[in-house]
Order: structure tokens, then C-alpha cells, then sequence
């Protein structure tokens, strides 16, 4: 698939069959998140996968509404960005760390599996952060859903591009 394929069919997936993905291809999704653009090559991801035993306290722990939300799909990556306390360069890898979770999206469709960029709140707990050894010293980005695709969730409407484009002088 080329690139322009995957940006276009790219969909949020809600519904995913069970088989979590092998670990070789998950390492070869996320190899592809060390080519998103970074300023001064900082590489500020950091990326989770989720085992068993990490998502059954996550789930505890995040609760009965978001515990049924985190059981859609079957493998689940924490991503984040680590931080230099410089505000510049901080928003910068946060940035950065954005597009490298979408890379993973767009490589994922490429291979015709499901994905799903989440923010749930409860990611942002402190004491959630601490389970999922996201340290002070790093933000929560993305919660990235995976798996076998089931269904081909429709296009949304979207804006033209001429609603939200100027060429200056």
C-alpha cells in the first residue's frame, strides 16, 4: 500500500478480533516510529506494550468504564514522550512523539490490521502514570489500540482543504 493509500483508508477501529499481534511484528510497527521527524534527533518516545498482568492493574485501577474500553483490542501500546524540562524543546518532542504514534496508525493500516489513537483520561493519573512506569519526567501521548481488522469503519466527512489553507503573499 503507498503512502497516500494508507493516510486516505485510515480509520478509528472500535471493534477488533481477539489475537493479540506477535511480538516481531509489533517490534517492526514501532521501528518505524524512529523515522518521525525530531528536532535535533532528541528520539523522545517511549513506548509500552501492555502484557497481561499490566492491563488486568491498569484496568483495576482505571476503572469499570474505561476497563471495558481497554478490552476492545487486543494489544495495547502506551506511547509517550520523554521530557527535557525545556519548554521549547519539550513541546517540540511532544510533537515529535505525535508523529511517530501515527506512523505506527499508518503502518498498521498498511498491513490491514485495526487501530485506534486513544487519550482516556485516566492515563493522566499520576498513580496510573507510576503503573505504567511513565516517570515525571515524561507525558502520556497516546494509547494505541491493535489488532485484526474486523470491520471497515466509513470515511468521516471532512472540511475541504480550502476552508483551512492560505497563501500568503
Amino acid at each position: 500500500m503507498d503512502v497516500e493509500t494508507a493516510i486516505t483508508t485510515r480509520r478509528t477501529h472500535k471493534q477488533y478480533g481477539r489475537e493479540p499481534l506477535d511480538r516481531a511484528t509489533l517490534e517492526e510497527l514501532l521501528d518505524l516510529a524512529r523515522f518521525a521527524p525530531n528536532h535535533h534527533l532528541t528520539e523522545p518516545w517511549r513506548f509500552r506494550v501492555l502484557g497481561l498482568e499490566t492491563l488486568a492493574r491498569l484496568k483495576e485501577a482505571a476503572g469499570a468504564k474505561e476497563a471495558a474500553k481497554l478490552e476492545r483490542a487486543p494489544t495495547l501500546i502506551v506511547a509517550s514522550a520523554a521530557l527535557t524540562g525545556d519548554a521549547l524543546q519539550d513541546e517540540e518532542d511532544l510533537h515529535a512523539t505525535a508523529c511517530a504514534v501515527y506512523a505506527v496508525l499508518l503502518a498498521a493500516t498498511a498491513r490491514g490490521l485495526a487501530s485506534y489513537w486513544r487519550t482516556p483520561a485516566a492515563l493522566r493519573d499520576p498513580s496510573i502514570c507510576a503503573l505504567l512506569e511513565i516517570g515525571a519526567e515524561e507525558r502520556f501521548v497516546a494509547l494505541i489500540h491493535l489488532g485484526p481488522r474486523v470491520s471497515d469503519p466509513p470515511p468521516k466527512d471532512r472540511e475541504p482543504m480550502a476552508t483551512r489553507l492560505t497563501f500568503l503573499p
